[in-house]
């Protein structure tokens, strides 16, 4: 299985100066938790990182701090820098143009996803192996467990949607390589703007199959994110203090 991982954070929300994902969390560039997960699942045979050229040195340094502490597993994906575009479409277009020739389908990452476990990337990987029999992509998710309202102009409730169908859409999303690149093709031809790549194929009628992710595969956007993360991941050393 092939990997993008988005990785040109803005900083924005997070009130930094810079890419977030380069922000330290639990000691660490918030980025190498992601990373250290890809690499630890062994179904991912190939990475791409795509970000901007500004932040590639600092990305390199932070590949290969993460790959030496890597070193002892039998298996290490190779770990490609892609440089980006001005949007995340445009980068996963640029990512999905430099994958290997014989890439046949490509898991999408968010970087800010740092808290991603290799059981979900593996069962990614086996889900999408079989949805791609059926024409289909998959994406991680949760089910929404607030009720959510519709809000019009003024604030005004126009509408509560059915939550028992409603799920928060997350990454890692999978698809054909084939099928995602013409998807995009398509987007950048009619003018497109998505913010994931599951919407894509749904704009073209085209399945995708939900698979549950855990709540705590969040994406790190806020200061309260950050902290949120940090905890989980202290939580985790804790339980497994060999790892």
């Amino acid at each position: 299985m092939h990997l993008l991982i988005a990785a040109a954070g803005s900083g924005r929300r997070m009130g930094a100066a810079g890419n977030k994902l380069l922000l330290p969390l639990a000691g660490r560039p918030l980025l190498a938790w992601t990373l250290e997960a890809a690499l630890a699942c062994g179904a991912i045979k190939w990475i791409g990182v795509v970000g901007q050229p500004v932040d590639g040195e600092a990305i390199a340094a932070l590949v290969a701090e993460v790959r030496q502490g890597a070193k002892a597993r039998s298996h290490l994906a190779p770990v490609v820098w892609i440089v980006g575009g001005d949007s995340r479409q445009d980068s996963v277009l640029r990512g999905l143009a430099a994958l290997p020739d014989d890439a046949e389908q490509v898991l999408i990452h968010d970087g800010a996803r740092c808290l991603v476990e290799p059981d979900l990337l593996h069962r990614c990987c086996a889900a999408l192996g079989e949805a791609v029999l059926a024409g289909a992509g998959i994406i991680a998710a949760t089910p929404v467990t607030d009720t959510i309202k519709e809000v019009g102009e003024g604030g005004r409730i126009q509408a509560t949607p059915d939550r028992s169908l409603l799920w928060a859409a997350q990454t890692p999303q999978g698809f054909a390589v084939g099928p995602l690149r013409q998807a995009h093709a398509m987007a950048e031809a009619q003018g497109w703007t998505v913010t994931d790549d599951a919407a894509l194929f749904e704009r073209l009628g085209w399945p995708v199959q939900v698979l549950e992710a855990p709540p705590s595969n969040i994406k790190v956007t806020t200061p309260f994110d950050l902290t949120v993360a940090e905890t989980v991941i202290k939580t985790r050393a804790m339980a497994n203090p060999q790892t």
